[in-house]
């Protein structure tokens, strides 16, 4: 199947196996028998930030991921090799993650046909969080096959040229500095699982949701799973466009306030958790006089976020062409690694994801063999326009290590035996999503 072309069928309920009818061999054939093979959901966290029993619609359903697993052990042998793999949140419980996902079927599989198959937990970190604040902090196992750190040197970055604000990139964590040395304004650092860099073919398998910086995440934002270490993953830029910052879309008394004290706090308060355990109940009276993160933009939460869509590339020409010797692969993307893309869009998040989104029965299952074409297609078949999303917008402009081999106007949609371009799609046949309230009225179509 050409990548350009996007699969989108209609799935109102989630049923295995009627799923798997919906997985079609002209992409699955990509496989070969003796291929190591990534399945990558999305694990972002056990359950929804605000509401604990809901996970639903927040996470890939375990029906989805269980079809595309039988799919992939179809398509390989017993020299092949299976690994289900995500790294979720820092603050996730991964065994009540696990604990959603039907482990036993899918190991019962694997050994009758005598693939080898393993469920990893990417992350190197595990944190407790009280209130948003680091109270406990512990190592994890991590990767098996460890970390691959790679460089983005100049021009083969999205960074390459973005002027950061002088209190800069903010990551994952409370050391900004680190943050900072790894996207210097050359260097750009990433440290992500040897596992996805060694397989050979990488299959994603998001959920449909909004984004809250990105506008969407689908399989572009997704990539953000195979870090080993988020805090080299810049999220936005300190400050406000005034201070060349991304964090507030204006000045006013949080960029004024807030921004720079909780950045002096976080140098150098919050990095000690016997200090962070003391500060956490002061944050409730912050948020009090200066407005719930679900209410009031900040933290890069906006159309303007000109940060994260560049981290979210670069992640993606990591998966496709970097070495486990932290090298790079020919840049030609007929060579780079193999690629197959699920989406779970069968009950989607809306409004304020991708933590705290609200479910939308969308009804549709995606699939395709290239992450650009396919956020294409979702964000048109839930009313948005793609290119008002910054991370498909710009993936058509990279210069180097190109994931997309097509032109925009050529994506087509493939749905209910006709095929249409993403300007043709018809209206009525569109589910439209809510946006996050940092987006309403600069991303709808």
């Amino acid at each position: 199947m050409k990548n350009n072309k996007v699969l989108v069928s209609k799935q109102e309920i989630y049923n295995t196996e009627q799923i798997l009818k919906n997985l079609p061999d002209s992409v699955f054939d990509l496989i070969a028998p003796a291929d190591k093979v990534v399945i990558k959901p999305n694990w972002v966290r056990h359950s929804h930030l605000g509401r604990e029993g809901d996970w639903e619609y927040v996470i890939t359903h375990p029906t989805v991921l269980t079809a595309v697993f039988l799919k992939v052990l179809e398509k390989v042998g017993q020299s092949g090799e299976i690994v289900i793999c995500d790294a979720p949140e820092t603050d996730t419980d991964f065994k009540q993650l696990i604990s959603h996902y039907p482990v036993e079927l899918w190991l019962e599989k694997a050994k009758e046909k005598g693939v080898a198959f393993r469920i990893i937990d990417l992350r190197d970190d595990e944190w407790k969080k009280n209130d948003g604040v680091i109270v406990e902090r512990k190592k994890l196992p991590g990767d098996p096959k460890g970390s691959v750190e790679v460089n983005l040197k100049g021009e083969q970055s999205e960074f390459f040229n973005h002027e950061k604000s002088d209190r800069g990139y903010y990551g994952a964590d409370f050391n900004l500095s680190e943050t900072n040395m790894a996207h210097d304004g050359f260097n750009n650092k990433y440290r992500v699982s040897g596992t996805v860099i060694e397989a050979d073919v990488f299959v994603n398998v998001p959920k449909l949701k909004t984004h809250k910086k990105g506008g969407i995440t689908c399989c572009l934002k997704n990539l953000v799973g195979i870090n080993t270490y988020k805090n080299f993953l810049p999220h936005h830029s300190e400050g406000s466009p005034k201070t060349k910052g991304d964090q507030f879309p204006k000045e006013n008394i949080n960029s004024k306030v807030e921004g720079p004290v909780l950045a002096f706090l976080k140098q150098n308060v919050l990095q000690n958790t016997t200090m962070a355990k003391v500060f956490a109940p002061v944050k409730k009276i912050g948020r009090a006089f200066l407005g719930d993160t679900e209410e009031v933009i900040r933290s890069g939460n906006w159309y303007g976020n000109d940060t994260l869509w560049r981290m979210v590339l670069d992640l993606n020409k990591v998966m496709f062409y970097a070495n486990p010797n932290s090298s790079f692969k020919e840049d030609d993307f007929v060579k780079a690694k193999k690629y197959i893309g699920v989406v779970d869009g069968i009950v989607g998040g809306e409004g304020n994801g991708p933590l705290y989104p609200d479910p939308i029965n969308a009804g549709f299952l995606i699939v395709g063999t290239n992450p650009v074409a396919i956020d294409s297609a979702c964000a048109t078949i839930i009313g948005f326009d793609p290119l008002k999303i910054p991370s498909i917008k710009n993936s058509f402009n990279i210069k180097k290590f190109k994931i997309v081999n097509f032109d925009f106007e050529t994506i087509k949609i493939d749905f209910e035996g006709k095929e249409y371009f993403l300007s043709e799609f018809p209206i009525d046949k569109k589910v439209k999503f809510r946006p996050h309230f940092g987006w309403i009225n600069h991303v709808e179509s």
